[in-house]
């Protein structure tokens, strides 16, 4: 299967960030199945570092091979067990569970707003969960593991072209 990365650089080496990464997920290299996606937050990490060059680095994953050897965690979809891993991980709270991949949704902007309405009280689990619903949720792949990473294959970058600068 194809895998995205978007960044202001052509990441042909993926690696395994650590360090004070309050993401979705925490620490970890960071993919999509949506070229889209990865084009948004190749433009996002372009209006952070006020960088004209956006890049999406593609990738092969071998899944087949890697559901046989990695420890896989999959959220199928924005429920109970996902917002509560999503909001420890974004209050700096990183799982003990030895995992080397995890899938699951993009808490993007919109459903963000939604999390952090739970975060604060103001709105209950239950009704989060329902907002999370209506949202068009693309997919995250996150490798955590130097393991994990030996199966994604760099296959070449896509140069983002200046109309697509914001």
């Amino acid at each position: 299967m194809i895998l995205y990365h978007g960044s202001t650089v052509t990441v042909s080496k993926p690696e395994i960030r650590t360090g004070n990464y309050f993401l979705d997920f925490g620490t970890g290299f960071y993919t999509t199945s949506s070229y889209e996606q990865a084009e948004r937050w190749a433009k996002i990490k372009m209006r952070r570092e006020n960088s004209v060059s956006g890049f999406v680095s593609v990738y092969e994953f071998d899944l087949q091979t890697a559901t046989e050897q990695l420890i896989i965690q999959r959220f199928n979809s924005a429920d109970m067990q996902w917002l509560s891993f999503v909001t420890g991980c974004r209050k700096g709270i990183q799982s003990l569970e030895n995992v080397d991949l995890r899938i699951g949704p993009v808490a993007d902007d919109n459903v963000y707003r939604s999390i952090r309405l739970f975060e604060t009280g103001v709105l209950d689990a239950e009704e989060t969960i329902k907002r999370l619903k209506t949202e068009i949720l693309h997919d995250q792949w996150t490798f955590h593991t130097q393991k994990s990473l030996m199966f994604l294959r760099f296959k070449e970058t896509k140069k983002l072209s200046e109309e697509d600068h914001e």
